[in-house]
């Protein structure tokens, strides 16, 4: 998608003719901007809010900038907008400190890899530096407000994000695209199809084949089916992926009326694993719901773990363990040497030390493609001993999700060039430069987006198993087994909330199978730290919940003997044996 920077001059051109005489410089404009792509215009007012292009109360801009292209998912990109929320709210709008333009900065440096220019994001702190503009500055924040956090017209407020809906022509009401059946259902669950024509319906109870179905033949004329349309939306929201919803207005498909001799709507028909289930008539919305539950529970007959008390291993682990404790930063960069003089460790000491002192919301971005390069530019020159203290400013940027959010997507590649550098050194790898890569590693998490991007590619995915399943058996360092358990956690909660959601594993079976060997190892050498075995149980326990009976992962388990192990470390750690009793249930 192309993205486009939308300027505004906010004064509608009195700061051209005022600012000399006011402050003593001149200025051109009091510039509010907005990024616009997919036929949406974002910016940030009162909180993050949406237009259609040009139709906020600004009017036209001054100026479009081309941006460049995006070739991030919508999906990836509306992930990372939820993140920058929580930082740009509408209490923390300030028009000189957190401003409309570090919000599309910093969603611009995400999207592609640049921020706005610098006469616009620079303009605050050149007020700001004037005797007149620092008095003012409290007045004239106030008085700003009343334009900067307007409403849009509800005219042009976009009735749903920019999320493009992919069902084929003649199937659903929703905006429609040419796609397949089997594309549309994986991407779109929980709509209600409406086929036309037999051959539309037909593909649809094949695609459901391996699940169930429902058909809900209506008419137009109908007014008892209107009661239960609702209802019938509702079920589907609610089955997902799960069962397929189909209305039929036998007015439109005379064809698939008469195949199936509907003589009266409503009627319902189900069916289960291709064949059918049953058929009743009426507008019983009671008699609905409680049908189409019970046929997708017979569909997908719930797994005996749900089934047992596992209050830890059945809810969800959606904040990750991280590695926030910040060290004496001038001490850490002195210990880079000559490198710590380049201006990207300045960018990265001045957002940490923002971000520690006042919160993100204070803390705007830093030049991160500048520090990509230096940091690139660092493991082709330095020798292993002198990368730790890198790795260790990196790892604090990486706490905040709009800068694990960056590197997750436009920047990986040298998330993995650490990976794989600390993996090459193998047994020769420094302790510190081992030991901070891992908790690099765990923040990464703080963005939605690195799972997502880690777990799509195995070229991804490898040197993070490697790192972690290495470390897990480190006989000699304690905080480096405490350091890869908490990865693995972050690793398996990451898998355990999709398979909770009801979605494909992040993982490959493969991957998990050697996952989980390496943890039972963990466990069963470990006997000095509580933390680090607390990990080893949450990891092993999260990976295993839910696994198919007779899979890969459950043939390792009863072959290495994974109960007996886990008993084991019931009787080392006593703390830990309200876990070790659910992660033991599971086996």
């Amino acid at each position: 998608m192309e993205v486009q920077l939308y300027v505004y001059d906010i004064s509608k051109g009195l700061a051209r003719q005022m600012s000399g005489q006011l402050l003593g410089i001149q200025i051109d404009a009091v510039y509010h901007t907005a990024l616009v792509f997919g036929g949406i215009e974002y910016f940030f007012g009162s909180g993050v809010q949406t237009s259609y292009p040009g139709g906020t109360h600004h009017g036209r801009p001054m100026e479009v900038i081309p941006m460049g292209t995006t070739q991030l998912p919508l999906e990836v990109i509306l992930e990372y907008l939820e993140s920058l929320r929580a930082i740009y709210t509408t209490e923390s709008y300030d028009l000189f400190l957190h401003n409309c333009n570090n919000f599309t900065n910093d969603f611009s440096m995400f999207l592609v890899g640049k921020g706005i220019p610098d006469h616009i994001s620079s303009l605050p702190q050149t007020v700001l530096n004037t005797p007149f503009g620092q008095m003012l500055k409290p007045q004239l924040d106030n008085a700003m407000r009343g334009i900067t956090q307007a409403p849009v017209p509800p005219n042009h407020v976009p009735q749903a994000t920019a999320r493009p809906q992919s069902i084929p022509n003649g199937l659903s009401s929703r905006p429609q695209t040419n796609m397949s059946i089997s594309q549309k259902k994986e991407e779109v669950p929980g709509v209600v199809y409406r086929p036309t024509r037999l051959k539309q319906l037909d593909e649809l109870l094949a695609s459901a084949r391996d699940s169930c179905a429902v058909i809900f033949f209506t008419s137009s004329t109908c007014a008892p089916c209107k009661i239960v349309y609702p209802a019938y939306d509702e079920l589907a929201a609610e089955a997902g992926s799960k069962a397929t919803l189909i209305k039929v207005d036998v007015n439109d498909a005379y064809e698939i009326g008469a195949k199936y001799q509907v003589r009266a709507t409503p009627t319902f028909m189900t069916f289960i694993k291709g064949e059918k289930e049953s058929e009743w008539s009426g507008a019983n919305e009671a008699k609905l719901r409680g049908n189409v539950r019970l046929l997708i529970q017979m569909a997908h007959p719930p797994h005996p773990h749900t089934l047992l008390r596992l209050p830890t291993l059945q809810r969800l682990h959606k904040t990750p363990v991280t590695y926030t404790k910040i060290p004496p930063i001038e001490k850490l960069i002195a210990k880079m040497g000559p490198s710590g003089s380049n201006p990207a460790v300045g960018t990265l000491k001045e957002f940490i030390t923002t971000r520690q002192q006042s919160g993100a919301v204070e803390a705007p971005l830093p030049n991160l493609p500048a520090i990509t390069t230096f940091i690139s530019k660092s493991f082709q020159t330095l020798p292993p001993e002198s990368l730790f203290p890198i790795v260790d400013l990196f790892r604090l940027a990486l706490v905040d999700p709009r800068v694990s959010g960056y590197y997750a997507e436009d920047a990986s590649e040298i998330v993995f060039r650490i990976l794989n550098t600390v993996n090459r050194l193998d047994m020769s790898c420094p302790y510190q430069l081992r030991i901070v890569t891992l908790h690099m590693a765990c923040n990464l998490f703080t963005s939605q987006l690195f799972p997502i991007k880690l777990f799509l590619k195995p070229t991804y995915s490898a040197p993070l198993f490697q790192l972690v399943t290495s470390s897990l058996l480190d006989n000699e360092h304690p905080p480096v087994r405490v350091a890869a358990s908490s990865l693995a956690f972050n690793m398996a909660a990451s898998n355990h909330q999709q398979r909770m959601e009801g979605n494909a594993d992040f993982l490959p079976e493969s991957s998990q199978v050697e996952l989980v060997a390496s943890l039972l190892e963990a466990m069963g050498r470990e006997r000095e730290s509580k933390d680090g075995m607390r990990g080893l149980l949450l990891a092993v326990g999260l990976l295993k919940y839910m696994t198919a009976k007779g899979g890969e992962v459950d043939d390792l388990c009863e072959a290495v003997g994974a109960k007996g192990i886990i008993t084991e470390a019931k009787g080392a750690f006593p703390d830990l044996k309200e876990l070790a009793k659910e992660v033991e249930q599971v086996m």
